[in-house]
């Protein structure tokens, strides 16, 4: 019989941590196995949420997407759920050592308190978690994390990332895209309201700020996907962070824009923002449309405005994006094109049912 191979784990902030990982076993199982629960969500390849480094040793993969590792994704790549080491490894992992727990994540109930239709087929879904002994009443996470929510009177399980800032009151506060189609946005159009009891999962999550000194910091949004990077702006105006900002915001069509005023009023309160809104196919006159003060609206792809921004950039910002895996993708190239070092960029990519 093989013998087990072992797993080196290294994070952003130096903590290594080993674990033993049986023949035919994945590294996100063998790390949980040893109470070790590493950042994933689908486990099947597909959301590249356990992307990591491999630096030493060799290993074989188990199918998955393609459009799970962008081409940002350097030399020595993985998908942990994916990986099945065939000798020892050394993984580097892209987040430090608070993103790692020791247990599955915390599950609580939660009550509707909101539900409003905020754009084209957008809802902004308010909970206040129910108080219990461990937790008291108070929403603990990380900006940039999410949570699962369970469809009631099912077994299902879906992804919502938060928008808020982690608070004493236990709110949590999310904007969803309710499809044709869907296990949760069929609960959502047809029978939640206020007053509902929801089952959440988490937090969870590897995506969210990274220190960087006075680094500039630009949040790049698709869709629902402005979720946690409003989260992320919100926690650094409540702590006053020095660090410029810029925003940019992508949808399809001017049907499909919401949070306008929201991203408008947390970048007014940063040190020095900006806020772009790209529209990739609008169905009128630009010049015609409402937006708040000091919002620029531009004609075009999210990627084609990040390509102009960047062109002669001197100061490489840290990029922050979130958005369904096309449009991540089509970022990914333009700032590889343009040079700038994967090691700058933090992404997450989000499929909808």
């Amino acid at each position: 019989m093989a013998d087990a191979s072992t797993l080196t784990l290294t994070t952003t902030d130096g903590v290594v941590t080993t674990v033993s990982c049986p023949p035919g076993q994945t590294v996100i199982d063998a790390a949980a196995a040893e109470s070790v629960i590493l950042p994933s969500l689908c486990g099947q390849g597909a959301c590249g949420a356990c992307l990591a480094t491999v630096t030493e040793g060799s290993y074989t993969s188990l199918p998955s997407s393609p459009d799970a590792m962008g081409p940002m994704a350097g030399e020595g790549a993985a998908l942990l759920c994916c990986t099945v080491p065939t000798e020892d490894l050394r993984i580097d992992l892209p987040y430090d050592q608070s993103r790692i727990v020791s247990s599955a994540p915390a599950k609580r109930t939660a009550t509707i308190t909101a539900l409003e239709s905020v754009g084209h087929d957008v809802v902004c879904l308010v909970l206040a978690l129910d108080a219990d002994d461990t937790h008291g009443s108070a929403a603990e996470f990380d900006p940039g994390q999410f949570v699962q929510l369970q469809v009631p009177g099912r077994e299902d399980l879906r992804a919502y990332s938060l928008a808020n800032v982690g608070n004493w009151d236990g709110e949590l506060e999310f904007y969803i895209h309710v499809l044709p189609k869907g296990v949760f946005s069929d609960y959502l159009r047809d029978r939640a309201s206020v007053g509902d009891t929801l089952t959440v999962i988490g937090p969870q999550g590897a995506f969210g700020l990274r220190e960087n000194g006075l680094r500039p910091r630009w949040f790049i949004g698709g869709g629902t996907g402005l979720a946690p990077l409003l989260s992320m702006m919100r926690r650094m105006a409540e702590w006053g962070d020095p660090q410029p900002v810029r925003a940019y915001f992508g949808v399809t069509t001017e049907d499909d824009l919401f949070g306008i005023d929201q991203i408008a009023e947390v970048c007014a309160m940063l040190a020095e923002s900006s806020v772009t809104i790209a529209i990739w196919r609008p169905k009128s006159d630009l010049a015609n449309l409402a937006v708040p003060d000091g919002v620029q609206v531009v004609s075009g792809s999210v990627a084609d405005a990040m390509a102009e921004e960047l062109a002669g950039l001197g100061q490489r910002p840290d990029i922050y994006v979130c958005g369904p895996p096309g449009m991540v993708q089509a970022l990914e190239y333009v700032l590889a094109e343009h040079g700038v070092d994967p090691q700058f960029v933090v992404t997450e990519r989000f499929t909808e049912n």
